[in-house]
């Protein structure tokens, strides 16, 4: 079994970063999907991709990271805009030969599947947007199993 941790809009309160390491310490991969604002160097273990906030740093504007039989891209999400959002990221993920898309930027957590691809939003580590709070998500991948889930921190 893999897993995968997805957090994404830290904006730079590291201490939620390291909170989610400390409860998850047995994932196979950290993914940030943007707006950590903080230097590159300073959170290694987390593959992350460049947010609207990110003015000063040299994060790629999009991951594509292998797991088993399944290929994950790591958006922000800004990159869409909120008409037929869903959609289009599915039909971008496919394009790039990817069926679990991961972004955020809009500080609400979400699972949604279309057209064979899983999106997940983590939500945000920073000031939620729908009032559920700080979240981050956990993808498991087990044979050809996918299964996601979204967790709030107190």
């Amino acid at each position: 079994m893999m897993k995968i941790v997805v957090v994404s809009d830290s904006h730079g309160f590291n201490e939620r970063l390291e909170e989610v390491l400390r409860l998850e310490p047995d994932a196979d991969c950290y993914l940030h999907c943007g707006d950590i604002e903080c230097s590159i160097n300073e959170y290694p273990m987390y593959q992350t991709v460049q947010g609207n906030n990110d003015f000063y740093s040299d994060f790629p504007q999009q991951i594509i990271v292998p797991v088993q039989s399944h290929n994950i891209i790591a958006m922000h999400g800004n990159q869409f805009s909120y008409v037929n959002r869903i959609n289009r990221m599915a039909a971008y993920a496919k394009k790039e030969h990817c069926d679990i898309f991961c972004y955020g930027h809009t500080h609400v957590a979400a699972i949604d599947h279309v057209d064979g691809v899983l999106l997940l939003n983590p939500g945000s580590l920073w000031r939620s947007r729908d009032r559920r709070g700080p979240s981050y998500a956990i993808i498991t991948i087990e044979d050809e199993q996918v299964h996601a889930q979204i967790k709030f921190l107190d």
